[in-house]
């Protein structure tokens, strides 16, 4: 293996080889990626890495991506795929010189990695520490390790979540956490509830455990952290989280009305053509 304390550095971050982990340190600076700045440094244990490729990037770059194993990070689980590719905290760019030495390392990391590993019973990287917060669109939400709470604004809130009041939800009542990034349509955090009694509103904007995102509201760089954090507080709270079940089908007339206001909001051009598919075919596969 390479020498522990061993350091590759790349374009907003440099890896540092230990003789169990890698340790990455993000850089600070205007250029660096907000969730990298937020993050500081991520030490991932080489049990949690499923895989390490290399691969060619952009403009002249090469990519070193440590693939974390599933149910390993909190932070990616909570992601769930849609993180972009330039805010994985997993990828490493570095110039394209440099790729004989990148490809040293990535060899070496294979010849340490299990294969056919059992997925972890516990969360192997770190969850960034409570106590966090941050502004969604209708409302303030703050973890303190123990417990989520909602405060509501009256410029955002829906009339149900006012009816309802601010809310405050202890992490043992929690199955798990729902996130969607603030830079597609409909972006929002609700929390899952344990008790399967409880019925939980179709749409996040209804939902007192959920607060939705907007522009300027809930960004990536803060809303992810606060769910990976929180995600990792339930798994520690009691078994495992479930997946939560599929909500009820909406009536096809709302269904219409949102697909002809997503066509106002493509048409505007404040949503891409690409969003606009993807969205549009989310719907539809709800009637």
């Amino acid at each position: 293996m390479a020498r522990m304390g061993d350091v590759l550095a790349g374009f907003h971050a440099a890896w540092e080889f230990e003789s169990d982990s890698v340790l990455i340190r993000f850089e600070r600076g205007i250029r660096t990626p907000k969730l990298f700045q937020t993050l500081g440094e991520r030490r991932i244990p080489l049990e949690a890495i499923a895989a390490v490729t290399l691969t060619p990037g952009k403009r002249g770059t090469v990519v070193l991506h440590a693939v974390p194993r599933a149910g390993a990070d909190p932070l990616m689980e909570a992601a769930d795929g849609q993180l972009k590719e330039g805010s994985d905290p997993y990828r490493l760019v570095l110039p394209a010189e440099r790729e004989t030495l990148a490809e040293y390392y990535a060899d070496e990391l294979r010849g340490l990695l299990v294969e056919d590993a059992e997925p972890p019973e516990r969360y192997l990287v770190s969850a960034p520490a409570a106590p966090l917060h941050f502004k969604a669109y209708d409302g303030k939400a703050s973890f303190d390790g123990k417990s989520v709470s909602f405060r509501w604004f009256w410029t955002g809130a829906s009339s149900a979540k006012w009816k309802a009041g601010d809310q405050s939800f202890p992490v043992a009542g929690l199955s798990g956490v729902e996130w969607r990034s603030p830079e597609v349509f409909e972006g929002h955090l609700r929390l899952l509830r344990r008790e399967p009694a409880i019925a939980q509103p179709a749409l996040a904007d209804q939902d007192p455990a959920a607060v939705v995102f907007g522009l300027g509201y809930g960004p990536v760089h803060e809303s992810l952290p606060f769910a990976a954090s929180v995600l990792a507080a339930v798994r520690a709270s009691g078994p495992a989280p479930v997946p939560a079940a599929a909500g009820p089908r909406r009536d096809p007339a709302d269904i219409a009305d949102r697909i002809r206001h997503l066509g106002e909001l493509h048409q505007a051009g404040l949503v891409t053509d690409e969003e606009f598919t993807v969205k549009k075919a989310e719907l539809l596969a709800e009637l």
